[in-house]
């Protein structure tokens, strides 16, 4: 019904650059708890979707030309769900840890931005919305996690 509020979630896209090949030494620690670090995602409270191949995890899952740029991509509820999976439990004492096997990236690594529900990101859409972050900083659009922006009121909204 037109002018009735639709419902939105929260795309996410982080990327990290590895410091080695997966199937190198130094990368043991990263890889050992990826099936573990997956399956906290999958049931924490606000959890949508997440992009993986039929081993589970989208390692494998070539989205920039860098084979060594590891992309996450997944949908959340709202921006406190992820926030609150990122930022607490388990999942932090990763984070804590990404230096050991991650280098630092000259641009952003993390895009949020809100799609209507059923809708689904793909590597295309990650990658633009990367950019798009990068050359024009936060919007309604694209925004991080220190810069949110609500949620749309109605479908066509944000762009």
């Amino acid at each position: 019904m037109k002018g009735q509020p639709t419902r939105y979630h929260l795309a996410q896209v982080n990327i990290a650059k590895a410091r080695a090949p997966l199937d190198h030494p130094l990368m043991k620690g990263f890889v050992d708890q990826l099936d573990h670090i997956n399956a906290l995602a999958e049931r924490s409270p606000g959890f949508v979707w997440r992009l993986q191949t039929e081993e589970g995890d989208a390692t494998a899952i070539r989205v920039f030309e860098d084979p060594l740029i590891i992309v996450n991509l997944s949908v959340w509820e709202s921006v406190e769900s992820l926030k609150d999976y990122v930022y607490a439990g388990e999942h932090l004492q990763v984070l804590r840890s990404k230096r050991d096997w991650m280098e630092r990236l000259p641009s952003p690594s993390l895009a949020l931005w809100w799609l209507p529900a059923g809708e689904l990101p793909d590597g295309a859409m990650a990658r633009e919305r990367l950019e798009r972050l990068r050359l024009e900083g936060p919007s309604a659009d694209v925004f991080t996690f220190a810069r949110p922006f609500p949620m749309p009121a109605r479908l066509g909204e944000f762009a």
